[in-house]
């Protein structure tokens, strides 16, 4: 008997390795793609689905280079959607404030739509009050981009090309521009850029996810902050810096240790709060060297969703979502004001005009680089 037991519990222990083998192998990291519609001139765009060994899931769009969905685990290990967006193409084919999309040429405002560059003047479509905004009328969120499907290793990818030529929306040069996506299996997005020129020209690109940790069930106003910064660019009415920077301690910008996004975001009596509705500012990173840097970490303590945020860029447009009003619907969700946020990882605003910045040139022969990752966890 004691034989029979021992063999039992061998084969047992064979059975459930072989079946802890056998799932592991099946969880590999995949990329798919389907049809997302048409657009109106007769173009089709593409929907991507990638998939890390984890289960954690990205859909992005070529259209746009738009990330449509992110799947995160919460602390009981069940997934949700936790960016803003729709589920099918139409809806963003029509005016919407830039869900997921890539931002480009210039990330950001250029007061009154206009910079000189090497003597020369250029002026920029005017679609931000007096000023020109994320880059014009039809910056490279509205465009189609070629698509390569990457499958190697432990990371699935999406490479994403366009060619913007010379003066489209008013900027000069002709711009080769290559965005890669990579999900890995420690649950993190990352998103590479890479652009040369054949004349110079003004660069700041990024994207425009806006997330919210619950799965979408509620506004983003008790969700916990913190961002590796001293400082912000303050604004006038219109948004535009005024040209110096202005220190967060003391102030409802002080996310040096986390702290309720809800907690200062209505103290109008500061006037940078007033000029931007809530947070839509620009914080200077806190870096000791360059490259790439843990700059954010927001959390969610309901869910125990948590988001980590690294970047290569010298700052971070923090925004509350204060000009959502409820017009919009999608994924089973309204978006009423302040139902999500984004860290759009940047050069500051209006860099071309303030030459105390740190320049956003980019010059014949010279390679723009900059890579943010988002990593997703929960506990």
């Amino acid at each position: 008997m004691k034989k029979i037991f021992v063999l039992l519990t061998a084969l047992t222990g064979f059975y459930l390795f072989s079946c802890s083998k056998s799932n592991k192998e099946e969880m590999i990291s995949t990329i798919s793609k389907e049809s997302f519609g048409k657009l109106p001139d007769g173009q089709e765009a593409d929907l991507y689905t990638l998939t890390n060994a984890k289960g954690m899931t990205v859909n992005i769009t070529n259209y746009g280079g738009i990330i449509t969905k992110i799947m995160a685990p919460d602390k009981k290990g069940e997934f949700a959607d936790v960016v803003l967006g729709f589920d099918s193409l139409a809806p963003y084919l029509k005016e919407n404030p830039f869900f997921g999309a890539l931002v480009g040429r210039y990330g950001n405002r250029i007061a009154k739509g206009k910079f000189t560059l090497e003597g020369k003047e250029y002026n920029l479509a005017i679609n931000n009050g007096p000023n020109s905004l994320h880059g014009g009328k039809k910056g490279f969120d509205k465009v189609l981009w070629k698509a390569t499907e990457i499958n190697q290793d432990s990371v699935v990818g999406l490479q994403l090309e366009y060619v913007s030529k010379d003066m489209e929306e008013g900027y000069p040069g002709n711009l080769t521009v290559k965005v890669v996506y990579t999900l890995d299996n420690d649950n993190a997005l990352s998103i590479a850029y890479t652009a040369t020129t054949d004349k110079p020209t003004v660069l700041n690109l990024t994207n425009h996810s806006y997330f919210n940790l619950t799965g979408l069930k509620r506004d983003i106003l008790d969700h916990e902050m913190m961002i590796e910064s001293d400082s912000i660019v303050p604004v006038d009415a219109s948004l535009i810096p005024t040209g110096k920077l202005r220190a967060v301690e003391g102030t409802p910008f002080d996310f040096r240790k986390s702290t309720k996004i809800n907690a200062g975001i209505n103290k109008t009596e500061d006037e940078q709060i007033k000029n931007g509705g809530g947070y839509d500012h620009c914080w200077v990173l806190k870096r000791s060297e360059p490259g790439l840097m843990h700059f954010a970490t927001a959390k969610d303590p309901e869910s125990g969703r948590i988001l980590e945020a690294f970047t290569t860029e010298p700052a971070v447009q923090f925004y509350s979502g204060n000009f959502l009003d409820g017009s919009l619907k999608g994924k089973n969700a309204t978006y009423t004001k302040r139902f999500g946020f984004c860290l759009e990882t940047e050069h500051y605003p209006d860099s071309p005009n303030q030459p105390q910045f740190p320049s956003t040139e980019l010059k014949p022969g010279e390679t723009y680089q900059s890579t943010t990752k988002y990593r997703f966890s929960a506990k």
